[in-house]
């Protein structure tokens, strides 16, 4: 009997009913689960900041580590920039949590995939920055989502996205060129050192990262690729990919077909 790989999923601390509360959108763990990977939610409190011993004992159990999207934004204090008033929604507990966890991961040579939020976290923690409007920088589009618009429209691909040739991403797509949505504010401003770009917006605003010389399978994407990935190319190919590395990790046969749940 095949083992499925086991997937953290890094958690959101909200507000649910009047109570503190660890949550994770449903559409994450769904695409984790079709593509025969079992998630599992990793809650986050600010204590786990720098503790490299707690960080270590939860990620050796897990077979890949998914830091997803949220509302909320890496505080800029963690990337040495002021508050922009368009910046509103924090979550310091995930930002100590994902901060630590990001470099635990790879140094346990743990596939790592960084959605939206998580493509932000992984650039600041290899020392990048953030725009924090990036509709409000000189030259950039407007990448937010339409106001108002229902799923569909709100996860349409909206723009084009250039991959650089010889990198992770176009290996695993076989192409250089896709669309993709666009449901963000922020946006890297100071490339992370130790962080390859992988992809861009017509803007040229980094859309896409690897880790450089990563042990394992490294990749962050600034757009949605949980939301019915198997409709499109280049989101099916990086949740094969992700799940081929998890599945390496675990040291049990990859299967990228939809699978029923265990």
């Amino acid at each position: 009997m095949t083992t499925r790989p086991l997937v953290g999923v890094i958690a959101c601390r909200r507000e649910v009913e009047g109570h503190a509360a660890q949550m994770v959108t449903d559409k994450y763990l769904s695409a984790l689960r079709e593509y025969g990977l079992n998630p599992v939610i990793l809650p986050v409190w600010s204590d786990q900041e720098n503790d490299r011993e707690l960080a270590r004992e939860l990620l050796s159990r897990v077979d890949g580590l998914l830091l997803t999207g949220s509302y909320t934004n890496v505080e800029p204090h963690r990337y040495g920039a002021e508050r922009a008033p368009q910046n509103t929604r924090d979550d310091r507990h995930r930002d100590a949590a994902a901060l630590t966890w990001i470099h635990e991961a790879l140094a346990l040579e743990l596939p790592l995939l960084g959605i939206c939020r998580g493509f932000q976290e992984l650039n600041v923690a290899f020392g990048g920055s953030l725009h924090q409007a990036v509709q409000e920088v000189p030259g950039m589009l407007d990448h937010r989502e339409p106001g108002g618009a229902d799923k569909a429209a709100q996860y349409a691909p909206v723009h084009d996205l250039e991959l650089r040739a010889d990198g992770a991403l176009a290996h695993l797509l076989g192409d250089t060129r896709s669309r993709v949505n666009s449901l963000h504010q922020q946006g890297i401003d100071r490339l992370g050192q130790g962080l390859v770009a992988e992809g861009w917006a017509p803007d040229g605003l980094i859309e896409a990262v690897s880790v450089a010389n990563a042990a394992a399978f490294a990749l962050a994407v600034q757009w949605h690729p949980e939301w019915q990935p198997r409709e499109h190319a280049l989101h099916d190919a990086l949740f094969r990919g992700f799940a081929a590395a998890c599945a390496a990790h675990r040291g049990v046969a990859s299967s990228s077909s939809p699978t029923q749940p265990a």
